[in-house]
């Protein structure tokens, strides 16, 4: 089976998210909580229905500020369960909002989500998915949480050895091989 590096390159949708966000280190919260929202959301279907789609949530996500999106209620999940644009899947819908307050919550602690993130590097995929379950988080199973953590440099895996965009994202040094005590950087 091919790997995403040698499928991605070339390819109008997976070409892009593959060359300049995939695996590239970030603590911006909104990026971070739209790479969740999107990991949720492709559970059971393809991440190029998910990049096909993305700008339509970016849309009824309101961008992916995570304090607009903690402050819906029932007429914004109603938006959003009947906007075709976007997946339409209850669960999902539920989990986003939820999981945006559960952010917020974060804040107070440890001073945002990408600092709960930093405070508890190095895990490994279980022990992850362990922690998110245990905060409250919802809709994170193995896969969704793995692909999270690859997506934003936590964990390695998103590029292979030989990719071009490898060498890029390990001279920016992202916390798979920094180690404990790594930090997210704002964007790359």
């Amino acid at each position: 089976m091919a790997s995403y590096c040698e499928i991605a390159p070339g390819h109008p949708l997976h070409g892009p998210y593959h060359d300049r966000e995939y695996g590239f280190p970030t603590a911006d919260e909104t990026v971070l909580f739209e790479r969740l929202v999107l990991e949720i959301n492709q559970a059971g279907l393809s991440w190029e229905l998910m990049l096909k789609k993305r700008p339509a949530f970016q849309d009824a996500y309101d961008g992916f500020q995570v304090d607009r999106v903690a402050s819906y209620g029932d007429a914004e999940r109603q938006r959003l369960l009947s906007n075709p644009a976007i997946i339409r899947n209850r669960l999902k819908v539920d989990a986003a909002i939820s999981n945006a307050r559960l952010i917020q919550g974060l804040r107070g602690e440890y001073g945002s989500f990408a600092g709960w993130i930093e405070t508890h590097h190095p895990l490994d995929r279980a022990g992850w998915v362990k922690l998110f379950r245990r905060e409250g988080f919802r809709f994170v199973g193995g896969e969704i949480v793995g692909e999270f953590l690859m997506s934003i440099g936590i964990l390695e895996g998103a590029h292979d050895p030989v990719c071009p965009v490898f060498t890029e994202i390990e001279r920016l040094r992202p916390p798979w091989i920094v180690g404990p005590g790594a930090r997210l950087e704002p964007g790359h």
